[in-house]
């Protein structure tokens, strides 16, 4: 028993890429959930933990640690998975840079702009975007692995969550990337990833704090 415990809200959010890594890995976890209005009124108690106050939050035994890429990067390097060599690693965190770049936009477009409106300006730019890790990816045995070198990294985790979110948002956006499409049907269908996908306890969970506010609306 690993005695990980991961500390979110009850969404997928920032917290699933680290789900997807310890699920893949066959890594046991216990969830502490915390509803949002009680983390913001200061009514629990892992708020006094968290050194900036937000979540996620990962505890390993008495080790205390915030900020998703950190756990993620934490993670890494204690279970093999940011590379074979120096180079590796410094492309792997190349490219999970260029994943948040794409989340913060996404996370902008979800929580600050109106989807109705615009929804059609995002998904006009979203092209470009997909476009850099289409050409990352032909550049790593033909797009036939992962992002990176011959095993799987943090990165590919943080990827696959961030493309299952814009699959979400538009069902054919990976439609004119075959390699992108190819590396996410191929990912997902790994058997312990494909467990933890299928799972109640994942399916229960929105995509993020505003998709479950809209759930509760209707």
């Amino acid at each position: 028993m690993s005695g990980y415990t991961l500390t979110y809200y009850p969404v997928r959010g920032r917290a699933e890429a680290i789900r997807l890594l310890l699920a893949d890995q066959d890594i046991p976890w216990e969830e502490d959930e915390v509803q949002w209005q009680d983390w913001c009124s200061g009514n629990h108690d892992e708020r006094k933990k968290a050194v900036f106050g937000r979540l996620p939050q990962f505890q390993n035994g008495d080790f205390v640690l915030c900020q998703s890429n950190s756990i993620l990067r934490y993670l890494a390097h204690k279970h093999g998975l940011t590379g074979d060599n120096d180079e590796e690693s410094a492309h792997i965190d190349m490219v999970n840079d260029s994943v948040e770049d794409l989340r913060k936009k996404y996370g902008r477009f979800i929580y600050f702009t109106c989807q109705e409106k615009g929804k059609g300006k995002y998904l006009e730019a979203l092209p470009q975007q997909l476009e850099f890790f289409e050409r990352v990816l032909s550049k790593n045995h033909n797009g036939s692995k992962f992002v990176v070198g011959q095993k799987i990294s943090y990165a590919d985790y943080n990827l696959v969550d961030l493309l299952q979110c814009h699959l979400d948002l538009s069902p054919e956006c990976l439609s004119a990337f075959p390699l992108l499409r190819a590396y996410l049907e191929r990912l997902v269908s790994q058997p312990t990833l494909s467990d933890y996908l299928n799972s109640d306890a994942r399916k229960r969970r929105p995509i993020t704090l505003k998709h479950k506010m809209a759930e509760s609306e209707k």
